[in-house]
């Protein structure tokens, strides 16, 4: 039987230092340590990926909180599942111990109550979810009603635009020369040289 440990930081910057002890206070060697810094969202995370290799029926997983093995709380039940039924593998959750399985692989009470509260807590995170989404449809639905608007505000452009749009238009002068000559961008310039042309389209056609 053999320990590993999984940690996971969001970011390169960030310090995996606190997980990192928590590993060592368990006993794992460092070599069994595998380490991401990257988003929980998904799975496909290369030491992640190793780890899975790695793990054989009877070995113990560990991580310091759920949280850290991933964010979105299906794909977690999918990968406990895959660890601890198809692998034979338990999971120790240093911080939450209810969720452990490594109580023995005849104490099938251990792992009913560890999956029926990984079930729960994915549960309330899915509900939390929803209550998010819909909060935030309800604030953008009345911010709307306000007038308030969203996006990103295009910038004025320059008084001579018109013109050296035009003279774009009819071959007179090169895109980066009337960019230039207006202080714009080179690719902001003929952007918006082709909703303009686009708009003049638009009111010719209501005429």
């Amino acid at each position: 039987m053999e320990r590993y440990g999984y940690v996971r930081v969001s970011a390169k910057d960030q310090n995996p230092e606190r997980q990192m002890l928590a590993m060592r206070k368990q006993r794992i060697h460092e070599k069994n340590i595998y380490l991401d810094k990257m988003s929980g969202s998904d799975f496909s995370r290369p030491q992640y990926q190793k780890l899975l290799k790695k793990l054989k029926n009877g070995d113990v997983l560990v991580i310091k909180s759920i949280d850290r093995l991933g964010r979105n709380y299906r794909e977690i039940l999918e990968q406990w599942q895959d660890i601890t039924k198809r692998i034979g593998a338990d999971i120790q959750v240093i911080d939450m111990p209810l969720l452990n399985t490594n109580c023995g692989n005849e104490d099938l009470t251990g792992k009913l109550i560890s999956d029926l509260v990984l079930q729960i807590l994915a549960y309330v995170a899915e509900t939390e979810r929803n209550f998010i989404r819909q909060r935030q449809a309800e604030g953008i639905a009345a911010a709307k009603q306000k007038g308030v608007q969203f996006g990103c505000r295009k910038a004025e452009l320059p008084d001579d635009f018109e013109k050296y749009c035009r003279m774009w238009v009819e071959g007179r002068i090169s895109s980066r020369k009337a960019a230039e000559a207006l202080g714009m961008k080179h690719t902001t310039f003929y952007r918006r040289c082709v909703e303009y042309r686009e708009n003049e389209k638009e009111k010719c056609s209501k005429l």
